[in-house]
């Protein structure tokens, strides 16, 4: 048997080198004794096929090698095992560097196969990543005997993919863990220690906010300081994988930036979505969710500054791939400010199904319907807490929910079953339209001009009035006045009426001309 293998490679082993390891005394003697024969050819021959067979049986891995380090270990010792570098510079002729080339070449070809398959299996991060180890300090050492090992990295440069797909799957369950177990409540500090200790994991400045007396409450919740530190600690795993393998910095730096889009891109943006699609999520938790991504957004330029100075390279570099945590964050944003335009028209629904109008009432109540005066009050509170949003967000978000009731309400009154509608019930209709046009006046959100809101109310106060003049017009018309009047009765005396009015002026302008 023979050994190659370089002190620091069994060093990590804790092993003696091949002299102390291995006697070859054998194969000497057994050498000089053909020699001495004549035989040395047929010595020759029997001893590199017999090397041959021995090699390929060794380099058939076992099939859970994948399990733990010590069986790749186990199988990087019979790789060496099979090199012949050793009897190359001890003999004279029993090997020749073809042979040991071509020794190697079968070796690597095999190693390469069973690496591929049996680190697809793996899928733990800290066993690839002392796997990928274990093949560097192999390809280091047989590359000092100058053995060919740029296969051996282009495996490793395949691997760091699985290793990267690893990552994003632990990661993916950090994240959301972290989400999991958030309020989405601002974070109240109660001390100077306590607020540094946020803004020490998180690059928070807020100079309006420091003047505050304590306790006071940062405006982020704790997933914010979380994902920040989980992404460092992302970027820190990849950099481990890339080390010692012959790169320069700004590859690493490439690769780095690559693996953290896709990070931001795919993995922290599903799970964004995963946490805003949960059932007990509410309207106060995706407000949070708006306020958390700005504040991930803005701090997108730290984590650029991060990975610079890890990497040594300048992130105004040319060509250096830039960060996409900017799209990444507003995206969220934009979809949880659907989710809020979708929840709050969804409960103004659910307050609208509780309206019960006596179409038929022969006078109105003269105060707002009880689910109306209920549905205001949700609205102001809900606006309340908004006041942290971005101005564009709220004030959407309002005249969203306006037009929606706006909509709703003229809605209510067309409804097919509406057969009759009396003169109390349109009162009492406008004066809940009243009591909408009054909560838009009053500014529910700061930003609007003038009476913008109102404008979202603007189609059912139109056709409202319409309905009341007609109603008035109809009244006015009839010798004995029913309390209640078919609107298709209404809208025919309307047309009739205003066919009359065109008519008659039609009329007089001729008779003008004429005369």
């Amino acid at each position: 048997m023979c050994v190659c293998v370089s002190k620091s490679f069994f060093s990590l082993f804790q092993v003696p080198g091949a002299q102390e390891l291995v006697d070859f005394s054998p194969v000497y003697r057994c050498l000089h004794i053909y020699t001495v024969l004549g035989s040395r050819e047929q010595f020759e021959n029997y001893y590199r096929n017999q090397r041959r067979k021995q090699a390929r049986l060794v380099l058939q891995p076992h099939s859970n090698m994948h399990e733990t380090l010590e069986g790749y270990r186990r199988y990087f010792n019979q790789i060496v095992f099979v090199v012949e570098d050793h009897i190359l510079h001890t003999t004279q002729g029993l090997v020749n560097r073809a042979y040991v080339e071509e020794l190697w070449e079968l070796a690597l070809s095999k190693t390469i196969a069973a690496l591929r398959t049996h680190s697809s299996y793996c899928t733990d991060p800290d066993l690839v990543l002392d796997l990928k180890n274990l093949i560097v300090l192999l390809a280091d050492t047989l590359q000092g005997f100058g053995f060919p090992v740029s296969q051996l990295f282009d495996m490793m440069f395949e691997m760091r993919e699985q290793y990267g797909e690893i990552l994003l799957k632990k990661w993916n369950l950090a994240f959301r863990q972290v989400l999991d177990q958030d309020n989405f409540s601002p974070i109240p500090v109660a001390t100077e220690e306590e607020y540094r200790q946020f803004t020490s994991q998180f690059p928070f400045q807020d100079p309006e906010l420091d003047k505050l007396p304590f306790p006071k409450k940062l405006p982020f919740s704790e997933f914010v300081p979380q994902i920040y530190s989980q992404l460092k600690e992302f970027v820190y795993a990849c950099l481990k994988y890339y080390e010692d393998l012959h790169l320069s910095s700004t590859e690493i730096d490439d690769v780095i930036r690559k693996s953290t889009n896709l990070l931001l891109t795919r993995t922290l943006s599903n799970c964004l979505q995963y946490a805003m699609k949960k059932k007990n999520v509410g309207l106060a938790e995706l407000v949070q969710v708006i306020i958390n991504t700005t504040q991930l957004e803005a701090s997108c330029v730290y984590l650029e500054e991060f990975i610079s100075n890890i990497t040594n390279v300048p992130p105004d570099t040319a060509n250096a791939t830039k960060l996409y945590g900017t799209s990444t964050f507003k995206d969220a944003r934009h979809a949880a400010e659907e989710e809020i335009y979708t929840n709050l028209n969804a409960k103004i629904d659910q307050f609208l199904q509780l309206a019960d109008y006596d179409w038929t009432a022969a006078q109105g109540g003269g105060a707002p319907s009880d689910y109306l005066s209920d549905l205001i009050a949700f609205l102001c509170s809900t606006f309340s807490v908004f006041t942290h949003l971005p101005g564009k967000v709220a004030q959407t978000a309002c005249m969203s929910a306006c037009k929606h009731l706006s909509t709703s309400l003229l809605q209510l009154l067309l409804e097919t079953d509406v057969r009759q509608v009396s003169m109390g019930a349109l009162q009492q209709f406008n004066t809940d339209v009243k009591e909408c046009e009054r909560f838009a006046r009053a500014g529910p959100v700061p930003g609007f001009q003038g009476d913008t809101l109102l404008l979202a109310f603007s189609d059912l106060r139109q056709n409202l009035c319409s309905l009341l003049y007609h109603s008035l017009f109809s009244i006015s018309l009839s010798p004995s006045p029913s309390p209640s009047l078919s609107l298709y009765i209404i809208s025919a005396l309307y047309y009739i009426t205003l066919s009359f009015l065109l008519a008659s002026l039609l009329l007089l302008l001729l008779l003008s001309l004429y005369i």
